[in-house]
């Protein structure tokens, strides 16, 4: 899952960071967006379960949806599917 903050609200964390990279001489940066990747190992008996699962947890709790955004992407790793997320919520 990758979480960043809702587009239309300041990022404090992103502003530091350009902030920064502007004092280091790169004044070509005009914005930046800073947020978390989180991968999920979960067993499921598909990746449209899978995903779904993603979803609620983010929905539930690693996501706030009031000031953050998020989205999902499911790949295979062996037998197991993994999660990086998007929004929905879907009750396991």
């Amino acid at each position: 899952m990758v979480i960043r903050p809702l587009a239309e609200d300041v990022d404090p964390e992103g502003e530091t960071i350009r902030a920064g990279l502007r004092d280091l001489g790169y004044a070509g940066v005009s914005k930046v967006r800073a947020g978390k990747l989180i991968e999920l190992d979960i067993e499921a008996a598909s990746e449209d379960d899978a995903a779904a699962l993603a979803r609620d947890m983010s929905d539930r709790l690693l996501a706030n949806p009031i000031i953050e955004q998020f989205e999902v992407t499911v790949r295979e790793n062996l037998a197991k599917t993994v999660i990086p997320a998007k929004a929905g919520i879907q009750k396991p």
